[in-house]
């Protein structure tokens, strides 16, 4: 492979499908190539130098010897997201014992930040397996992100979203996910990613209509819920939210 591709990697889900679609239609040309996995993958692949530019955890950001957020795009809230909760049949009070998704760096990060000074309360902190959702019951609560948290809506009667949490705890929106380098990128190339990146955005009844999902309504979950564009408040609250991290992780 030349040395010029850009290696580029997202997360993979359903969240995430408007800002590849452009990539994925090919609009880079041989510009790029792209991977996507979960989360943490994607941000471990970043922090090891496998690839030069992900759609990863803001919480990476610490742990990258140099980084830039490259372009106007990412995956935040303001307020509700919908998509990283914690699930429990009890009130966040009565909570003893917590699985945490080994699918996420940033909505672990902010749901110990949530726990110290939202709610204030200390269950013991469980790190999940794959399939630990059956696990959530009783005192034993489960914090569960992206596709798999949308396919819980309505099991369990206590639902504690965490987008909304921290708008209530600090005002601000959040960003879960940003477009983030590792190394120095051109900057006519960083230009030409913001637009492909963004060209979805523009083109999301196609995009549901090639990504059906049966978990929620993607119209709603697009546009009420996921705020895309990056600004200046959402670079605000990333800036509060690293500055929280080495407090609470």
């Amino acid at each position: 492979m030349p040395e010029d591709i850009v290696k580029v990697g997202s997360v993979s889900y359903i969240n995430a499908r408007p800002l590849v679609y452009g990539l994925e239609k090919g609009m880079l040309g041989n510009e790029v190539e792209l991977v996507q996995d979960y989360p943490s993958a994607i941000a471990q692949q970043l922090i090891d130098g496998q690839i030069d530019l992900g759609l990863v955890p803001v919480a990476t950001i610490p742990f990258l010897q140099e980084y830039e957020i490259v372009g106007h795009y990412g995956i935040g809230c303001d307020g509700p997201v919908a998509s990283v909760c914690l699930f429990s049949d009890q009130p966040v009070s009565e909570i003893k014992e917590l699985i945490l998704d080994y699918q996420s760096r940033t909505s672990v990060a902010l749901l110990k930040i949530l726990l110290a000074g939202h709610w204030k309360v200390q269950p013991m902190l469980i790190e999940g397996l794959p399939g630990y959702e059956k696990d959530i019951a009783g005192q034993r609560a489960g914090l569960v992100i992206g596709d798999r948290a949308l396919a819980l809506t309505g099991r369990f009667p206590y639902v504690y979203d965490l987008g909304e949490a921290w708008k209530q705890m600090t005002g601000l929106p959040f960003v879960f996910a940003a477009w983030i380098s590792n190394k120095k990128l051109d900057a006519g190339f960083k230009m030409r990613f913001d637009e492909v990146t963004g060209y979805g955005l523009s083109q999301l009844h196609t995009v549901m209509a090639e990504n059906p999902y049966e978990h929620a309504n993607l119209e709603e979950y697009y546009t009420r819920y996921i705020k895309f564009s990056l600004t200046p408040e959402m670079h605000q609250a990333i800036a509060l939210f690293l500055s929280k991290l080495d407090q609470h992780t």
